[in-house]
């Protein structure tokens, strides 16, 4: 599996078969270099909610790439709107698992809000927030958290799921600080990896992961606080 953070909550991971982007927000303050090289080969598209630092060029991907969107209902149908094809989307909701084609995803809950800002002061609903669980055949299970607090369900989601390799919201504000993060990954989780996320884009959020990496000195999980459009191999 290679990752590649392009800030916020933006993702790319590729593995054998599949080319995925998660909340591909590319116009972001962090990564200002466009969304064509993120987007390039392509084959999915997952969005953990609708917030416009989430969806962020969702669209112009879906439209150019001909990707298939995986997201909820409300999510997928708004994009439609926006000139997506309807035969790309891959709907799903809270506890159900969604045949991607090479991998499954499984929608799991989230502590958030979901609603994208028209930027006139006008909000519209796009359902619940979501984490999203990745299975694939032939590699690791990948949990994106999404925006989130800490819950105790997260137990449940490890007992099903098993996920090797976490990505966590540490930010604060809107979501988990590091600390809560870390304690989250500690106490619900048997991760062997796991990179921090939704930090640094804005200056309302934490600018460092150091809160985060303080808190999972000792866990036994490797922490990959990985550079800016930089893959990794995990």
């Amino acid at each position: 599996m290679k990752l590649t953070w392009y800030g916020q909550s933006a993702f790319r991971v590729d593995v054998k078969g599949a080319s995925i982007l998660i909340d591909p927000f590319l116009d972001s303050p962090l990564w200002n270099q466009g969304w064509e090289g993120p987007a390039e080969g392509v084959t999915h598209v997952l969005l953990t909610h609708g917030h416009n630092d989430h969806i962020g060029n969702s669209a112009a991907i879906l439209k150019a790439t001909g990707a298939q969107l995986v997201a909820n209902f409300e999510i997928c149908m708004y994009l439609v709107g926006q000139g997506v094809s309807p035969e790309k989307i891959n709907p799903g909701n809270t506890g159900g698992t969604v045949d991607c084609g090479g991998f499954t995803t499984t929608f799991v809950q989230a502590l958030h809000s979901s609603s994208f800002n028209n930027g006139d002061g006008s909000n519209v609903y796009l359902g619940n927030p979501l984490g999203l669980v990745l299975h694939f055949p032939e590699d690791k299970t990948l949990y994106h958290m999404g925006d989130t607090d800490i819950f105790s369900d997260m137990a449940l989601i490890n007992e099903l799921h098993q996920p090797q390799v976490g990505l966590v919201p540490i930010g604060d504000r809107f979501t988990m600080g590091g600390a809560v993060a870390a304690l989250a990954c500690r106490r619900f989780f048997n991760f062997e990896t796991v990179v921090p996320c939704h930090y640094k884009t804005f200056g309302l959020l934490d600018q460092t992961a150091d809160k985060f990496v303080e808190g999972m000195e000792g866990s036994g999980a490797k922490v990959v606080v990985p550079d800016l459009g930089k893959a990794v191999e995990l």
